[in-house]
């Protein structure tokens, strides 16, 4: 579990404003699943969706999120992941792959990136900080998932690992493009291997 608490290059929550604002969060609340919800709330709601509000700079690192006040999907759970571990709540990387084509079914892919966390009473927990929109109503309510998007078409997937650390695809993506348009033109992909089909 240990991996899940670390301050990394990425996941930093041992920057100063990162602690300052996680402990913020925390203020006059004991229970952690409370504070999970809080920081929760926090991300999705207050931390502004790149595409979503046309926004540059292309942030990654937690800290780079929380100075800018955006992100994508991935860098917004980045920013989750280190207020949930500043508290001391375990909390990973867990990725979907969706289809982006204009009908909603079928290529392209891309991935979305969100958040696990465990809870003593739920174990391991998916929350969706990417931010509410029209026809998008993520929410915390353990232990019922309610995540911003739903696997509906071949193709899609719900990727099962819990990532302790930002994978290479969503690195290269928000490493190398300068501008949230140019992230949108290359957003991250894998190819997911399904058996005994």
């Amino acid at each position: 579990m240990q991996q899940y608490l670390e301050s990394t290059e990425y996941i930093d929550w041992k920057n100063t404003e990162v602690l300052a604002r996680a402990e913020s969060l925390a203020e006059g609340l004991t229970d952690l699943e409370a504070i999970a919800r809080r920081c929760f709330v926090y991300v999705r709601d207050e931390i502004q969706h790149s595409w979503d509000f046309e926004r540059d700079p292309v942030t990654c690192k937690a800290s780079d999120v929380l100075e800018h006040g955006t992100g994508y999907c991935y860098a917004k759970s980045h920013l989750l992941a280190a207020l949930l571990r500043a508290n001391g709540i375990p909390a990973g990387l867990c990725y979907q792959r969706l289809t982006i084509s204009d009908d909603g079914d079928g290529p392209p892919f891309c991935l979305h990136g969100l958040n696990a966390l465990y809870l003593e009473e739920h174990g391991w927990y998916r929350i969706d900080a990417r931010g509410n929109k029209p026809g998008v109503a993520a929410d915390f309510c353990p232990p019922t998932e309610r995540l911003a998007f739903p696997i509906v078409s071949e193709g899609e997937a719900d990727l099962p690992e819990i990532w302790a650390e930002p994978i290479g695809p969503v690195l290269n993506v928000l490493s190398t493009q300068t501008t949230y348009k140019a992230v949108a033109d290359n957003l991250p992909d894998i190819q997911v291997v399904t058996a005994n089909q």
